[in-house]
């Protein structure tokens, strides 16, 4: 596999080495001794998968405390902008965000650590998106920046996107506490 480190300290970028022949294909999608030999040593304790129609969004999310995730994430199916933006205080990068087309041809995957909000857009039709998450999930520690936040400013490359009600009350990221301190 072939790890990069994205512009954003502490995020990276995973391409599996993919075996192709007649039949389809076959890869990685993890290996613990790999990962960590890859600077990703983490301790995976939850997977989710998730299934978007074209032009849903899906984020900004993060949890606080002992609740803090770490995601390594990948598309199953179709297409998705993954975006992590940079909520560590103190940060050289705080507010500036991370952004990369993942899909089920180029099967790359994103490594989040904690100190992340993160989101994506479904881009193709049907997206079915996985994720393995460093800690369980925890409703009181889960917390939220709106989508078209100003100061973030992404181009998600979607004119009316589908959000829920939980994603339309995110907090711009002015507004947010200092969970995370770089």
């Amino acid at each position: 596999m072939k790890v990069i480190d994205a512009n954003i300290s502490g995020i990276k970028i995973i391409e599996p080495r993919i075996f192709k022949d007649d039949r389809g294909f076959f890869f990685e999608s993890f290996n613990k001794v790999r990962y960590k030999d890859a600077g990703i040593d983490a301790d995976f304790v939850q997977d989710n998968i998730s299934g978007s129609a074209k032009g849903t969004l899906r984020g900004f999310h993060y949890q606080v405390g002992k609740f803090a995730q770490g995601k390594l994430c990948q598309v199953i199916h179709g297409k998705a902008l993954d975006v992590a933006v940079d909520i560590r205080f103190g940060s050289p990068t705080f507010g500036k965000y991370f952004s990369i087309e993942i899909s089920d041809e180029n099967k790359k995957q994103i490594w989040i650590p904690p100190g992340f909000a993160h989101g994506f857009a479904a881009l193709s039709e049907f997206v079915i998106f996985s994720y393995k998450c460093t800690a369980v999930y925890d409703k009181e520690s889960e917390r939220a920046i709106i989508y078209n936040d100003s100061e973030i400013g992404i181009d998600w490359g979607i004119e009316n996107p589908i959000l829920s009600e939980k994603d339309l009350e995110g907090k711009k990221l002015s507004e947010i506490e200092k969970d995370f301190i770089f």
